[in-house]
């Protein structure tokens, strides 16, 4: 181990001195040359084998305590100088990453006080004539007969009685031969002067520029310095040539430091070669541009820093000296070391360039931006974030472009597809509903991290909106003249200015819209007319229209004709409050037909239509046109079953006090349970009625009323508008029960239960027919015995009591009418029957009764049963309305559990 460090030593000696005693000169004999040569070697092995032994121990407050003392005494007894050293002193002792504090101190001391560091003063220098010459710091010649050990002896004095004046204690010898030592460096052989190698004559062009003295480096570093501007550049040149686009080549002769300093400034030459390649390619966006832009504005910098370099380098070399050292290089105030720290920040500068160069591949747009700026906010170094926002400031710029067109101009200027607004590709224009949802899309990728998901939602809905403005509502005149007065200039780092600028362009574009919506397309009454049509809010109308339509709908539906329906639809509209409405909302209900299926009726495929066109169909929607129809149907069909039951209702009430209160001692007990039927139908479907039109469509209409009112407030926009629009008719389809509440489905339950009321309707008016037939055939039979008493014959015969019901013959006897005698006018009958009877006679007419009774009371359980599971299944519901709906359509026990 010590012999390898004692080569190390020996080897780093001879670099020494090969670079200090200058070779050879001319006039000189290579005797005298050797004799330098050896007086320097055996000088510096002397010096080498000398026992230095630290001059103080590392005592640190004593240190402090020695510059406190000498701070005061040149401040005139002042304390300031002395206070201010007291804190940085506190400072240095709290820094952990300084382990030698005592020896800065005893350093800055011993500065201060104008002596070497060791406390020797130990000079050598070099002669005129190159001869080494060693001295003191008092300017005494040594003696040349190298008694060495004199001179050290008289310096240990001097040393020691220096730091007894001080207080210092010395650090004792180390002693002993248990002490660590090395060989000494007499022990040694010392090397010999190096000898100038012979070398083959070079061509003119070959020569090196240099070559006075043998043994000199090739290229010197005159020669590099001045390659030096053209390597910086990019540029090959003799002694820096470059092997690729990537790597430059060194000269293989140089020493070490030589190399050491040409590495260091061959990484801004290979950085400056590969920007400046990527400043001229043409790939990318327009960030991606403006990124190359920047970078080469940058680019120029660097090289307005290589022209100052290269002025400072001509200045230099025209100062030079053949006959000093080095040409005198380092009096003419440039060197390679120099050129390296002139050029360290510029390094810094390419490097993160060339960082910013790799990770901006692949990447665009806003991905780019926030790649940069993530770059300044998330590093500490200040050269960084000032390097990173200068880039922003030029970067931005398209972007900045692009958003002062879309929120002032509505139009989208990407043609690289850059910016947080797309338009979508697959797009296809069916209507405004399409031109506001589909057309443009926000990408949350391509946002960029100097502006907050809010802030980019805000600018997509401003830039929509004026473009939906100006192609939806055609008010292109508008956005012309708002782009004129509100159009100002956006940059980076302006971001008071910029959020101001945008919330003015937010409110003023969204203000204009529902402006637009509310007057000039008039929506509020678009969308009473859509409660009152299609949600059945006009209730004179759908009255006169139901009666008017009854007899034509009765009929099948394959023989409906829309003229028909049509002029139905005009005399309602004519005798209701419907006539008030204004032409364009009369202009837009229709009436038509739905697809026709076999064994359908007119009630089944009729149905009314609103037309809503651009811009109100982006509210409006195709599928809430789909749900108002939805909603229709099913409140027609209801409103049907109520007006068929109130029919009946009425024509059992007008005929109990007639035709019904006549045949009641034989029917009476049948018309009792009919009417108990009909009245719990009846109550069910005007709890249903009241239930949906009340407290399902007027309690979302006044929700939505309530959104569209808003609109003074700023705050509601278009979307604002659609999401009302569309929580309405999902509340009335939930609550409505036409949804799946629950895992219910409610609406199969109540078609079934309006198809069940329609055929008991049928049944009950099977059962007014039966009556009326019985009142009939009671009325001819007091006819029949009233004319055959008038003919002195029997009013009543044999054949009479076989062909009449028993209970009638009885009633015929109760009223007083005579018999006739046996024999007369047997065969005999004045008025025939008016109701053919199934099956003939007595025995018929007692067929039908018991089926019309049978089918009453089997109508009558399953509504009961279906009644029950809908009960059942509404006291399950968590809405508190539905709940409160099977409450009502069972008060009173009406219709009855079972």
């Amino acid at each position: 181990m010590s012999s390898t460090r004692d080569e190390r030593v020996d080897n780093a000696l001879q670099q020494l001195l090969e670079r200090l005693v200058p070779p050879q000169q001319p006039p000189e004999t290579p005797s005298h040359a050797d004799q330098r040569w050896d007086e320097a070697n055996e000088l510096a092995r002397d010096l080498l084998d000398r026992e230095r032994e630290p001059g103080v121990a590392d005592d640190v407050n004593q240190a402090a305590d020695l510059i406190n003392r000498r701070l005061v005494r040149e401040g005139d007894g002042r304390p300031e100088r002395a206070s201010r050293f007291g804190g940085l002193y506190s400072r240095l002792l709290a820094q952990p990453v300084l382990g030698q504090k005592w020896g800065i101190l005893y350093f800055l001391w011993r500065v201060s006080e104008g002596q070497g560091v060791d406390g020797h003063g130990i000079d050598a220098r070099l002669s005129v004539d190159g001869a080494v010459r060693v001295g003191r710091g008092d300017g005494e010649q040594e003696d040349e007969d190298g008694d060495e050990h004199n001179g050290e002896e008289e310096e240990e004095a001097v040393f020691d009685e220096a730091f007894a004046r001080t207080g210092l204690p010395r650090v004792p010898k180390v002693k002993g031969s248990g002490s660590p030592r090395h060989s000494p460096m007499r022990e040694r052989p010392a090397p010999g002067r190096p000898r100038p190698t012979q070398q083959t004559p070079l061509s003119s062009e070959a020569q090196p520029e240099h070559n006075g003295a043998a043994g000199k480096r090739e290229p010197s570093e005159a020669a590099l310095l001045r390659d030096l501007p053209f390597t910086l550049q990019g540029l090959a040149s003799t002694n820096l040539p470059f092997s690729d686009k990537s790597s430059l080549k060194l000269p293989p002769a140089l020493p070490v430091p030589l190399i050491a300093l040409l590495h260091a400034l061959a990484e801004p030459s290979l950085l400056y070669r590969s920007l400046s390649e990527f400043v001229e390619s043409s790939e990318g966006g327009l960030v991606g541009q403006s990124l190359r832009s920047a970078i080469g504005q940058e680019l120029r910098s660097y090289l307005g820093l290589v022209a100052t370099l290269e002025g400072q380098i001509r200045r230099a070399l025209a100062q030079l000296d053949d006959s000093l050292p080095h040409a005198g290089l380092g009096k003419a105030g440039v060197t390679l070391k120099r050129c390296v720290i002139w050029t360290r920040e510029a390094t810094l500068g390419l490097r993160l360039m060339s960082m910013v160069v790799e990770s901006t591949k692949g990447k665009k747009g806003g991905e780019l931006i926030s790649l940069i700026h993530n770059l300044a906010t998330s590093h500490g170094d200040a050269f960084v974030y000032t390097f990173a926002e200068r880039l922003l400031a030029s970067i931005t710029r398209p972007f900045y472009n692009m958003l002062r067109a879309w929120i002032y101009d509505g139009e989208l200027e990407d043609p690289y597809r850059e910016f947080f607004v797309s338009e979508n590709t697959d797009y296809e224009d069916s209507g405004a509903t399409s031109v506001w949802e589909n057309k443009y899309l926000l990408k949350d990728a391509m946002i960029p991290s100097i502006v907050t998901p809010d802030f980019a939602q805000r600018v997509y809905l401003s830039g929509k909106s004026l473009n939906f403005i100006r192609y939806g509502c055609h008010d292109s005149a508008w956005v012309e003249s708002y782009s004129k007065e509100a159009s100002r200039e956006l940059k980076y780092g302006d971001t008071a200015n910029l959020g101001q600028s945008i919330d003015e362009a937010y409110k003023t574009v969204m203000a204009r819209l529902i402006w637009l919506m509310e007057t000039k397309f008039a929506l509020a009454e678009h969308l009473a007319a859509l409660k009152k049509y299609l949600l059945l809010g006009q209730g004179d109308f759908i009255a006169l229209l139901m009666e008017s339509l009854a007899s034509n709908l009765d009929r099948p539906a394959n023989s409906q004709y829309r003229h028909t329906l049509t002029a139905q639809l005009e005399h309602a509209i004519r005798n209701s409050n419907a006539q008030f409405d204004s032409a364009d909302v009369l202009r837009r209900l229709d009436a038509r037909m739905l697809e026709l299926s076999h064994g359908e009726i007119g009630w089944d495929v009729f149905t009314l239509e609103y037309r809503v066109d651009s811009p109100l169909d982006v509210i409006v929607t195709p599928w809430a046109s789909k749900q108002y129809l939805k909603i229709f149907n099913f409140l027609w069909r209801v409103k049907r079953v109520e007006f068929a039951l109130a029919t009946t209702w009425r024509r059992v009430q007008t005929g109990a006090r007639g035709v019904l209160g006549a045949v009641s001692d034989k029917l009476g007990a049948d018309w009792k349970s009919a009417r108990l039927g009909l009245a719990g139908m009846v109550h069910l479907v005007d709890q249903l009625q009241y239930y949906i039109l009340f407290e399902v469509i007027e309690a979302s209409w006044s929700g939505l009323q309530k959104a569209i009112q808003n609109t003074a407030s700023g705050t509601v926009t278009l979307d604002t508008l659609i999401s009302a629009h569309t929580a309405y008719l999902r509340s009335i389809t939930r609550k409505g029960l036409l949804g799946g509440a629950g895992g219910v489905d409610f609406t199969a339950q109540l078609h079934e239960l309006l198809k069940l009321m329609l055929n008991y309707r049928d049944a009950v008016d099977g059962l007014y027919s039966f009556s009326v037939a019985e009142f009939t055939k009671r009325q001819e039979m007091s006819a029949r015995i009233e004319t055959r008493t008038r003919a002195g014959r029997w009013g009543l015969t044999e054949a009479d009591d076989d062909d009449d019901d028993p209970a009638s013959a009885g009633n015929a006897k109760s009223k007083g009418a005579g018999r006739p005698r046996k024999g007369e006018g047997f065969d005999e009958s004045v008025i025939p029957t008016l109701l053919p009877l199934g099956g003939g006679g007595a025995d018929g007419e007692r067929n039908v009764l018991e089926q019309l009774r049978q089918r009453l009371r089997s109508l009558e359980v399953d509504f009961k049963a279906r009644v029950n599971v809908l009960l059942g299944d509404l006291a399950c519901q968590p809405d508190v309305d539905m709940r409160f709906l099977g409450v009502m359509m069972n008060f009173n026990n009406v219709p009855p559990k079972e």
